[in-house]
């Protein structure tokens, strides 16, 4: 009996590597401070192990990831860079944080008595970094409490503070304020003791590279802007998209003018219209764009409107003007050709989401 042949994907993400390691380099040109590469939600739905392995030989500081489950993803997959965990940890995860050496972020004393517990239950100590809380409102100390904070958690035994960072939560909408939290962080820091012992001093996300600058910080944490996207409009910085969403043209009709498409009829036909139906949808993570947002897609070098409202498993395409169009044409559904900001944004949603919400039928398929 033959072997039964494999079917090609019906959507996959092609992930470009070297646009990856681009945008590294681009990010570094910046300004020369440390890197850590946030890898967490599966490197932004990228792919965690590939985009981890990749950046391994990159020379960075730290891998930033949201949890523990990532973290042994991470430690399973071999790499060998540092992996910092950027949010707070459940007591239940403290011990494997501390048995892998994963070095955690302290947002209260009782994370830090109880990681100094375990450690030294263990005989080890645990390196962290503490947390402040300087306008994000999500974890840490308040500034008022960190230098007291400080000084208890250098006085536990099990733990060394190597390093000490806060987050921005609107760099990329309210400049005023980022610029006063900026200057407050540095402040702080400055009036901290045994600041040399502060290794890792950061604040910075993607946002936070463009338009500011730090007199203490030695770290930054790029996330966004690793996978191509700038988080701001109208960014100086070269960067390239590493994801580009593909299908294929399943099924191509010709339609009578007063035909509906998709569920709801919201879109219906007023000439003769060729449309091609799309093997992709919302079960792939590719938004519900409403239909008046004038979603497009593209198709052998043009771009074309998509017609009616995303379904779960596929999309119409308007190929009335590509007559030399056929079923297994390829289509990209956002990359280089259509922006995935442009996406976000007549979603109503944000490239992150986007990003992260692309279901695992998607195939990645890497390059470079």
């Amino acid at each position: 009996m033959s072997a039964v042949p494999e079917s090609p994907p019906r959507s996959w993400a092609e992930i470009d590597l070297a646009a990856l390691r681009h945008n590294l380099k681009a990010i570094r040109n910046l300004g020369n401070q440390q890197v850590m590469a946030v890898v967490k939600a599966s490197a932004y739905g990228h792919g965690l192990e590939a985009i981890a392995k990749t950046l391994d030989h990159e020379d960075l500081t730290f891998f930033g990831v949201a949890n523990v489950g990532e973290a042994r993803r991470l430690a399973e997959a071999g790499v060998q860079t540092p992996i910092y965990l950027l949010g707070g940890t459940f007591p239940a995860e403290r011990e494997e944080v501390v048995a892998c050496q994963w070095l955690p972020c302290l947002n209260t004393m009782e994370e830090a008595e109880h990681f100094d517990h375990l450690a030294r239950a263990r005989g080890s100590v645990v390196e962290a970094h503490i947390t402040v809380d300087t306008g994000m409102g999500r974890g840490g100390f308040l500034p008022a409490d960190t230098l007291p904070a400080l000084l208890a958690i250098r006085a536990l035994p099990g733990l060394k503070v190597t390093g000490i960072g806060s987050h921005l939560p609107s760099a990329d909408e309210d400049t005023a304020f980022t610029m006063k939290q900026f200057k407050s962080f540095d402040t702080l820091i400055e009036s901290l003791p045994e600041r040399g012992e502060l290794t890792h001093i950061h604040l910075a996300n993607s946002a936070g590279l463009l338009g500011y600058k730090s007199r203490t910080t030695t770290l930054v944490r790029p996330g966004l802007m690793l996978y191509g996207v700038p988080p701001v409009a109208n960014a100086e910085i070269s960067l390239r998209p590493v994801m580009n969403l593909k299908s294929r043209i399943a099924v191509i009709r010709n339609l009578p003018p007063g035909h509906g498409i998709s569920y709801g009829r919201t879109f219906i036909t007023t000439r003769p219209t060729k449309v091609g139906t799309i093997g992709i949808g919302y079960g792939d993570g590719y938004p519900r764009v409403a239909p008046e947002k004038n979603a497009e897609v593209f198709v052998r070098g043009r771009r074309v409107p998509l017609l009616g409202r995303i379904t779960m498993d596929q999309v119409m395409a308007d190929l009335t003007d590509l007559p030399e169009c056929s079923p297994g044409d390829e289509v990209e559904l956002f990359g280089s050709n259509i922006p995935v900001v442009e996406v976000a944004h007549k979603a109503g949603t944000i490239p992150w989401a986007i990003f992260t919400g692309i279901t695992p039928r998607v195939e990645r398929v890497y390059s470079g």
